[in-house]
Order: structure tokens, then C-alpha cells, then sequence
């Protein structure tokens, strides 16, 4: 007979390779916490129901207590042959309190402890992610309103195209974290269901109390459909999901620091501490966290990936396939939040080269819409204003100036409605004054995102903070 702990139907033991193969435990024990709260939650319902004794309820929760402190302290030998943290530490339970340990698995299955667990952990990373998001929204406004005035060349296509403000461009990158923060409002919704008490995949014969362990976990809802409880993985594709759209707006803002830090763009110049240099080129100072960043982003896609192709054709309910989706998960949160981390670093530490993005966009063309504009104020058609405008900067092309540099006589020459006003008119200051529509680049426009940004902290801070006051603590 096989000596495992679900071995009573077998006359082999598995074999050795395949214990290994399938053993979760080498990633999964890091779920411990979530296993010993779920347990010490279900011996509790099981003695308020009747099912087990009050006296072994007490040696079951007084058991798991002494595990979850062997574990914290490095004393607890895991084993490859009890795959998985449920079977290692119910097992340890058993040893060490006898018959009382066997009675903790009643009216629950590994399906839906595992489920359980997942959910837990999930939840409890999504407040993690969502701590690391505010930091680092809280550093890029910081960085924008140290910088609200600072002006510099917007791109489009990677080239100049209109002159904008450094604080306006960093908090493009605050609403892009203001949705993730939202997205992952939602993987909290969907992790926050129980699954236990859905036992295998239909229920249990025991009067179990479903409501009881909700409220001792601090579930908002419950699984209506035993099924789904112990198949759904939903919660972990919308986390992989928001994950890697959070990694893409983390690898685009690496793209651009990258850039600025090149001599050729020469805007920022990031912290020693955040660099390394070349073991050949003493030279060198190579922004690799940003690199990493942008590199790790394929990982988190690619356990999104990975993640989707294992559940597409997966029959209900449980599944041996779903046990792919920790490792995953796992990294993805280690990813994410050391990015995000990182980053908020990154952005409290870099130097801001004022002096050469202001001569970026007085030596290039990103003032070319608004000498459209000005004709266009004093009664020419945009597209005739258009044309006029192209013209004039082939004109400087052609000689080698920019518009600033043409005189007036040059301007009136194209068209004679400019005016002595006209260089005052395209001088950058002007360009980011006058595009003061809603949510433009104007020094008033940028305070009033900067003020929104700061109401938004405090309301994202307020549902972060209720979230993590409901998370679950083992005394």
C-alpha cells in the first residue's frame, strides 16, 4: 500500500520522478500563512457545528499556531514526498498532536483548500502591488511639481513635435498608474469569494457553515456553485493581466528614461546608485534597472500567456493543469513589485537637465503649430495656415535658422498678416502658456492635474487602507 496521505486506494508508491515532477512544494509553501489561517478558520466552524469535538478543535488551532512559528523561524522540514504546504503541514499537525490532526480534513478537499489559500494570497499581494503603486504615484508628483515648469520638447513618432512641460509628461504617467491602481481594485473584487467548503467539486455531506468561515476570513462573498469554486482561476488571469499592462506602462516609462539619459537626448541624468558602469569602459554609466524593467515586462506577458493557454481547455472542475498557475503568479508579483519599487527610487533619485531641454525646443520646429495658430487667430483657414507655416520651416531649413531666428520682413514675405507680435507668439514659454485647454500642458492646466493628482492619492490611499485592515492575521 502506498504510504501517502491519499494512498488508501494504491498498492504502489509513487514512483520517485514522479513525486518530484509533480510536487508544488518548492513554490507553493510560501502560502503557508493563508494555510494555516484557512485551517484554524475550518477546525473552528467544524467544532461550532458540531462535527468535531471543542477539545480537538483546541488542539488543531493550538497545533497550527506552533507550525506557523516552526515555519517563521527556519525549523520546518518541508518534504518533496508530501508535495504540496497543505500535506506538509497537516501532516506535521498529525505528528505532533495524533488523532486529533486527521480530523482537520474533514468535509474539505485539497481542491478547495488549495482554492482557498490562492485566494488569500492573491488578495493579500494585490494590497502589496497596490502600497507599491501609490509610492511610486506618490514620487511622480513629487518629481511634477518640482518640475510643473519646466519646459521640453513633446514627441510624437519620436520626433519633436510640440513643446510641453517635464511635469506635464510625468504625470501622464500617474494617470497610467491611476487606472492600474483601478484594475487592481477589480482583482480584489474577484479574489475576494470563498471557495472552502466546496469540497472536491460538489459539496459535503457534513452541516458545514459556510457564512462562519466567510465572516472568520473576511470574505465579502461566497462561491454560489461548488464547480466553480474549486475550477475558477479568473482572479488570477485578471491579475496576470493588470500585471503586465502595469509592466507595459513600467517599460515604457524605462524606454524614455533610457533615452533622456543618452548624450544624445542628455535630459536626466540618473543616481550612481540606481547604474552600473562596464568592466572594459570606464565611461560608461548604463541605466540596467531601467533595462531589467523593460525586460522583465515579456516575463509578466508571458505568465499572462501561459496562464490562458493552461485554462482554454480545461473540462470542470479540478484539474492537475491548475497547479501551473502558482509559479507563475508568484513571479509576476515579485516582478511587479520590485518594478514598481524600484522606479519610485528611480524617480526621487534622477537629475533634471533644465538648461537642455529648453534648448531642445528652442533650437527645433515644435513651435510650427502655433505659427499655424497665429494666422489662423487673425482670420486665415487653418489648412491655408498650414501650408503658410511648412513653408516657413522649409525656408529655415533651407538656410540653417530656426523660426525664431526669421525676421519679420522673412514672415511678412509668406504672408502679411504676421505682426511684430509674431516671435513673442511662438517663443516656448508662449506655446505651453496658450494651450490651456482642459487637461493640456498650460502651467494652469498642469497645477489643476497636480491638485487632482493629489485628491486622487488621498481617495486610492483611503481604499487601500480599508483593504489591508480586512486581511487576515494568525495570533
Amino acid at each position: 500500500m502506498s504510504k501517502a496521505m491519499w494512498g488508501g486506494r494504491f498498492t504502489k508508491s509513487t514512483d520517485e520522478m514522479i513525486n518530484e515532477f509533480q510536487a508544488s512544494i518548492g513554490f507553493d509553501k510560501r502560502m503557508y500563512h493563508e494555510d494555516i489561517a484557512g485551517s484554524i478558520a475550518h477546525a473552528t466552524m467544524l467544532a461550532k457545528c458540531g462535527i468535531i469535538s471543542a477539545a480537538d478543535k483546541d488542539k488543531i488551532v493550538a497545533g497550527l499556531r506552533d507550525i506557523l512559528q516552526e515555519i517563521e523561524a527556519g525549523k520546518f522540514d518541508f518534504s518533496v514526498d508530501l508535495e504540496d504546504i497543505h500535506m506538509n503541514i497537516e501532516k506535521r499537525l498529525t505528528e505532533a498532536i495524533g488523532e486529533a490532526g486527521g480530523r482537520l480534513h474533514t468535509a474539505r478537499s485539497r481542491n478547495d483548500q488549495v482554492a482557498l489559500d490562492t485566494h488569500m494570497y492573491v488578495r493579500k499581494e494585490v494590497v502589496a502591488v497596490q502600497k507599491e503603486i501609490l509610492n511610486l504615484q506618490q514620487a511622480l508628483v513629487e518629481a511634477a511639481t518640482k518640475y510643473a515648469d519646466v519646459i521640453m520638447p513633446g514627441y510624437t513618432h519620436l520626433q519633436r513635435a510640440q513643446p510641453i512641460t517635464f511635469g506635464h509628461h510625468l504625470l501622464a504617467y500617474f494617470c497610467m498608474l491611476s487606472r492600474d491602481f483601478a484594475r487592481f481594485q477589480g482583482v480584489y473584487e474577484r479574489c475576494d469569494i470563498m471557495p472552502l467548503g466546496a469540497g472536491a467539486l460538489a459539496g459535503t455531506t457534513f452541516p458545514i457553515d459556510r457564512q462562519f468561515v466567510q465572516q472568520q476570513l473576511h470574505f465579502e462573498h461566497i462561491y454560489n456553485n461548488s464547480l466553480d469554486a474549486v475550477s475558477d482561476r479568473d482572479y488570477i488571469l485578471e491579475f496576470l493581466s493588470a500585471a503586465s499592462i502595469l509592466m507595459v506602462h513600467l517599460s515604457r516609462l524605462s524606454e524614455e528614461t533610457i533615452l533622456w539619459c543618452t548624450r544624445e537626448f542628455h535630459f536626466v541624468e540618473l543616481d550612481d546608485a540606481h547604474c552600473t558602469g562596464s568592466s572594459m569602459m570606464p565611461q560608461k554609466k548604463n541605466p540596467d534597472v531601467s533595462e531589467l524593467v523593460r525586460g522583465k515586462t515579456g516575463r509578466v506577458v508571458g505568465h499572462l500567456m501561459a496562464m490562458l493557454t493552461t485554462v482554454k481547455g480545461l473540462p470542470l472542475a479540478y484539474n492537475k493543469d491548475l497547479q501551473e498557475d502558482k509559479e507563475g503568479i508568484f513571479d509576476a508579483i515579485d516582478t511587479v513589485k520590485f518594478s514598481l519599487a524600484v522606479y519610485a527610487q528611480i524617480i526621487r533619485g534622477m537629475k533634471v537637465r533644465e538648461e537642455v531641454m529648453k534648448r531642445a525646443v528652442t533650437e527645433d520646429f515644435s513651435n510650427a503649430t502655433d505659427l499655424a495658430d497665429y494666422l489662423v487667430k487673425k482670420g486665415m483657414p487653418f489648412r491655408e495656415a498650414h501650408a503658410v507655416s511648412g513653408q516657413a520651416v522649409h525656408d529655415c531649413i533651407e538656410k540653417g535658422i530656426y523660426l525664431k531666428d526669421m525676421s519679420l520682413e522673412d514672415f511678412q514675405k509668406l504672408s502679411p498678416l504676421f505682426g511684430p507680435d509674431i516671435k513673442e507668439a511662438i517663443a516656448p514659454e508662449t506655446c505651453v502658456k496658450n494651450r490651456n485647454s482642459f487637461g493640456g500642458t498650460s502651467y494652469a492646466q498642469v497645477a489643476l492635474q497636480l491638485q487632482a493628482a493629489q485628491e486622487l492619492l488621498a481617495s486610492e490611499q483611503k481604499a487601500h487602507d480599508a483593504v489591508a485592515a480586512k486581511q487576515v492575521q494568525v495570533d
